[in-house]
């Protein structure tokens, strides 16, 4: 007899679940790939962040924030699985899940294509393969889509800002940074020894065809590039949506399409 199963980041091995289950994402990304998936009925718990899509997600409970959560308010959920990302949620919280979760389920995304593996894995464990491939699908198509453009356009490099004072960018080993190859933007500084470093901007921006103004963690608006395009004459700044290259899940399939446009919109100013 067969017996599908699955592994996660930590390597441990899932199962198909016999029963019904009861879910608590922790990871906001994660909330609308099981929405996706056509587990919104199941879903019992989630954060603060997990904001989409919102008309399905304002019905499901809060329990605080991806750190920081309500352990109680969670336990008195009694889920049968909780979803958790490496990067988002503190590894001792998670941890001390593990007394009366059932299923703890890692997640930790690193590059584009790994979004593949995480349809299928919570597609699996849920009994969701049919809607897991569909989005598979629809990921393999983006995905082409925008590998044909980028191998079409030289190359360049580019400083993505999450966060000013003090200015924080991306380092290449982050799933962010590997989204943004895919369309042919390779990130500044070429190395650092984390992956969320502190970063020159005089320094940097020099070097960058193009500065990023991220829409997340930091919320930078129009006024913020208006002041640095302004502090950086002669170097081209341009907002992005922090959400459409930092989301992994169902989110990174519309990231993939809006990657290209941008690419596309930038390689042809008007």
């Amino acid at each position: 007899m067969f017996i599908m199963q699955w592994s996660d980041a930590l390597g441990k091995v899932h199962g198909r679940y016999a029963g019904s289950p009861r879910i608590v994402s922790l990871v906001p990304s994660l909330t609308e790939l099981l929405v996706a998936l056509d587990l919104a009925e199941v879903l019992v718990g989630r954060t603060g962040f997990c904001i989409h899509p919102r008309q399905v997600v304002r019905r499901i409970p809060k329990l605080g924030g991806t750190k920081g959560f309500n352990v109680d308010k969670l336990r008195a959920l009694k889920p049968t699985h909780v979803i958790v990302n490496i990067d988002e949620n503190r590894r001792e919280e998670v941890e001390a899940l593990a007394d009366f979760v059932p299923h703890l389920i890692v997640t930790h995304p690193l590059t584009v294509g790994d979004n593949l593996d995480l349809y299928r894995l919570l597609g699996g464990v849920f009994a969701r393969e049919r809607q897991a491939e569909s989005l598979c699908n629809a990921f393999k198509r983006e995905w082409t889509a925008l590998n044909v453009l980028a191998d079409g356009l030289p190359r360049q490099h580019v400083l993505y800002l999450i966060w000013r004072e003090p200015w924080l960018s991306v380092g290449r080993d982050t799933y962010i940074s590997r989204m943004l190859a895919a369309a042919g933007w390779d990130t500044l500084p070429h190395e650092s020894p984390v992956r969320y470093p502190e970063v020159d901007l005089s320094a940097l921006a020099g070097a960058a065809d193009i500065v990023f103004l991220s829409t997340e963690p930091y919320p930078f608006r129009k006024q913020h590039l208006h002041r640095l395009q302004e502090q950086l004459p002669g170097t081209r700044c341009a907002l992005i949506d922090g959400e459409m290259v930092s989301w992994y899940g169902s989110r990174a399939i519309h990231g993939l399409k809006y990657l290209r446009e941008l690419r596309t919109r930038l390689a042809n100013p008007s």
